[in-house]
């Protein structure tokens, strides 16, 4: 019978519901049954869906306020049960995994692997925990201190960061950032294309007065720019400038909403500007497209920033005047820069981080039903 694998995420934040479907997808190629849950969605639906608006809403427009509170969890000891708010979601957990009797579990947020410690303490035969860090460099002590078989790790600067503090080499990871497969089967543009029509991808965030002077900055820094913006959850909200937008510069904007095909956008661009987001920084990365980052949330966000500094494939670009400065750059002397940002890229490789992970974890079990 092929394995099964239960994969759990939480709506806290892209990153992780990212990583559990892009290795759901891969474990299923792979021959594995799986399955996808959200023990906070399913065990506390009211209270989880309240603290998702309240941490999108933080972490848009009061970014300092959230890096404090994320700071502070350093000192909190999750190995005991001191949060009434996951008292159910822990519940559910423990439902989930007696009801499916999973070979392995799998879990996107840090929170889950304590959760299971307690669950699975007087079971004769716990199935083992592999835990998927969605951060990058800056680790939170949530992931360093979780009882887990093994942690799946997105790239050797953080891995290294991980062995630093304490944890064992021969327990973490690095496969990449589980990013959706589609992305180790498709070409991005080429080092040596000719940068005659430059396509710049452009996530948007909830915030109404950035649309158009980021927008403005990209299609003013150069004449061969081309800008496609993705509002995705914020299409009614920013649709009516974006339209405004793509009117005054006609023919040189694309405007697209809720969109399932970020793996193509991103390997048919030539640059990407968003927010420094797990999900995005990592597919950006595997699509070798460099990225300009102008949204960051100070703590949580700050190690993928890092990341794409230490690559060499990207930088911070907060204003829109350093939008500007930062794609006149890219494109002198022949886009120079640019093409050497995809050579590095290139060499960190980084596009079947899914695939990577499920074979790794199919191959770590000690049976199979």
């Amino acid at each position: 019978m092929p394995a099964r694998i239960l994969i759990c995420t939480a709506a806290f934040g892209e990153g992780h519901n990212s990583a559990a479907r892009n290795l759901a997808l891969a474990l299923q190629e792979l021959g594995a049954e799986t399955r996808v849950s959200d023990p906070c969605l399913l065990g506390a639906p009211v209270s989880t869906r309240w603290i998702c608006k309240g941490y999108r809403f933080i972490t848009d427009h009061a970014p300092r306020l959230w890096q404090r509170v994320y700071q502070s969890t350093d000192q909190v000891d999750f190995t005991r049960q001191r949060f009434p708010l996951m008292r159910k979601p822990e519940r559910m957990l423990g439902a989930l995994v007696n009801d499916w009797q999973p070979d392995a579990v799998v879990a996107s947020y840090p929170l889950y692997p304590y959760f299971l410690q307690r669950l699975l303490a007087k079971s004769p035969l716990p199935p083992p925990v592999f835990t998927v860090v969605t951060d990058s460099i800056e680790i939170n002590a949530a992931w360093l201190k979780a009882p887990t078989l093994e942690w799946i790790v997105s790239d050797p600067h953080t891995r290294q960061t991980m062995l630093d503090a304490g944890l064992p080499a021969e327990q973490v990871v690095d496969t990449g950032f589980p990013v959706h497969p589609d992305f180790s089967r498709l070409q991005p543009v080429p080092d040596d294309d000719s940068c005659q029509a430059f396509r710049v991808l452009y996530f948007t965030t909830a915030k109404r007065p950035h649309l158009q002077p980021i927008s403005t900055a990209v299609l003013e820094s150069s004449p061969n720019t081309r800008l496609t913006i993705v509002l995705g959850k914020n299409v009614r909200h920013l649709w009516q400038r974006a339209r405004e937008v793509r009117d005054a510069y006609p023919g040189r904007v694309t405007i697209k909403g809720w969109t399932r095909r970020v793996p193509r956008l991103l390997n048919s661009h030539h640059l990407v500007i968003g927010k420094a987001g797990g999900a995005t920084v990592h597919e950006a990365i595997a699509a070798r497209c460099p990225m300009l980052v102008h949204h960051l949330v100070p703590g949580q966000e700050e190690g993928n920033l890092r990341l794409l500094e230490a690559i060499g494939a990207g930088q911070l670009a907060d204003h829109p005047a350093r939008i500007r400065s930062a794609l006149t750059d890219l494109l002198a002397d022949d886009a120079a820069l640019w093409r050497t940002m995809k050579r590095k890229l290139a060499l960190h490789g980084r596009n079947a981080g899914a695939l990577t992970a499920a074979r790794h974890i199919l191959a770590s079990l000690p049976t199979t039903k």
